[in-house]
């Protein structure tokens, strides 16, 4: 039976997003094995994947250690596994490994396993910097010599790497993420008092409207549109709740206290109950300047809450209709928070409908077709 080996930098990325793929390959007879920095010590990929292989990739792509003995190890791990399919994610994992396999590892005694990259949003991208667009543009050419197969999650990223020559056409696809589990996103599952008893928790009254926002601290999420959005509409019962953490937070933290917000903006840190904070909400807002295709929207759509979101990459793909909610242009608080009255005024009235091709199911199905076809 065939092998596969899945490659990310750090094994989070393994356990938030890829587990069911390491179940659905093993339950049909395949061998399927991890690499990731820190993969060892994660349980739940113990327990998914039939082996896993620890290296210490850096996040910092300019890291020397990604490259000289982590290359060797790459190639002494894939040698000795004899995979007949090396799937790489994330940005530096993908590069490094890609780096290492581009030559056949003869002189192991093994062959090089075919190669498939998912990208999970270019680095470079549409209103980004001439210069880093120009750099990250050209590794992914390079890198792209050395790729089987090119998979994007964006339509952005997919007439890019047609464009560019990334990818040639026939070795080239556009899937709608890596897919979300229906049954967790479903609004049936959560009821009327657990949201009711959330909103006492925040000490909500009975007209206070919520709008989430379920991201990472970081600067390409872009915090603080989202808070000088509240501070714009003026609004003293429109509260802002956060979920997730990250090296700005403490900055966020400070802008809330200029903005003299501090008491309508909630900073919840990371939660395991995203699902119960967006149907607890009027909206889920996401005002980034860009995303590879965001799972919070997905999950959003899911649950029948509309999204106010950055006409973005990533972000335009889902949010199509008026009942899945607006769009805004990138680090425009003042429409945002324009966006946040019409959602509270003006509502469409209609449930959003997730796209059917987003389930885990549909993009199980089409990783086995694409795999077979590599195999043939």
């Amino acid at each position: 039976m065939p092998k596969l080996l899945i490659v990310t930098t750090v094994a989070a990325t393994l356990r938030a997003f890829l587990l069911p793929y390491a179940r659905h390959f093993r339950e049909r007879g395949w061998t399927v094995d991890a690499l990731s920095n820190g993969v060892s010590a994660c349980r739940e990929c113990r327990a998914n994947f039939d082996g896993c292989h620890d290296l210490p990739f850096s996040r910092n792509p300019l890291d020397r250690k990604n490259f000289g003995r982590i290359g060797e190890a790459i190639r002494e791990i894939v040698s000795a596994g004899k995979y007949d399919i090396v799937h790489v994610h994330t940005p530096v994992a993908s590069f490094v490994t890609r780096f290492a396999l581009r030559k056949r590892t003869a002189r192991h005694g093994a062959a090089r396993p075919k190669i498939v990259y998912t990208a999970h949003g270019f680095h470079f991208y549409k209103g980004g910097g001439y210069f880093r667009n120009a750099v990250f543009a050209a590794l992914e050419r390079l890198a792209g010599r050395w790729t089987d197969h090119t998979i994007t999650i964006n339509r952005e990223d997919r007439e890019a790497a047609a464009a560019l020559k990334i990818a040639p056409e026939e070795r080239l696809s556009l899937f709608p993420g890596i897919g979300l589990d229906f049954s967790r996103y479903s609004p049936s599952g959560i009821g009327v008092a657990a949201i009711k008893e959330l909103h006492s928790s925040l000490m909500f009254d009975r007209n206070d409207e919520m709008f989430l926002m379920a991201a990472e601290f970081n600067p390409r999420k872009r915090h603080q549109d989202a808070l000088r959005a509240l501070a714009m509409t003026g609004r003293k019962n429109f509260h802002l709740v956060l979920a997730g953490g990250g090296v700005l937070e403490n900055e966020t933290r400070r802008l809330a206290l200029k903005l003299g917000i501090a008491s309508r903006v909630h900073f919840l840190g990371e939660r395991t109950d995203v699902p119960l904070l967006m149907l607890s909400s009027r909206a889920t807002v996401l005002p980034s300047e860009r995303e590879g295709l965001s799972r919070s929207v997905m999950e959003s759509i899911c649950l029948g809450i509309p999204v106010l979101g950055a006409d973005t990459r990533g972000i335009r793909d889902l949010v199509t209709t008026p009942e899945r909610g607006a769009l805004f242009p990138v680090g425009s608080p003042a429409a945002l928070a324009a966006a946040m009255i019409l959602a509270v005024e003006e509502p469409c009235g209609r449930k959003p409908d997730p796209d059917p091709r987003w389930n885990i199911e549909h993009l199980l199905s089409e990783h086995e077709k694409l795999y077979s076809s590599l195999l043939r």
